[in-house]
């Protein structure tokens, strides 16, 4: 089929913006360090903070709507 646009407009926008050079990183844990990172991650911070909320909020609403 047809190409959209012509090839000539190709990659304008990556060239049009600056360069910006790579910033160093923190090295992420490997092994078991990393998968206590993902326990904690998944289930003990998550939980808290999914949970409690939603239990306020259904006893806010609970006590206003009486």
């Amino acid at each position: 089929g047809k190409v959209h646009g012509s090839l000539a407009r190709a990659g304008k926008v990556r060239g049009q913006t600056p360069k910006v050079a790579k910033q160093e990183k923190k090295k992420r844990p490997r092994g078991r360090a990393h998968k206590r990172m993902q326990y904690t991650r998944r289930f003990v911070t998550a939980g808290k903070t999914l949970l409690l909320p939603c239990f306020w909020w259904s006893l806010f609403w609970y006590s206003v709507l009486r």
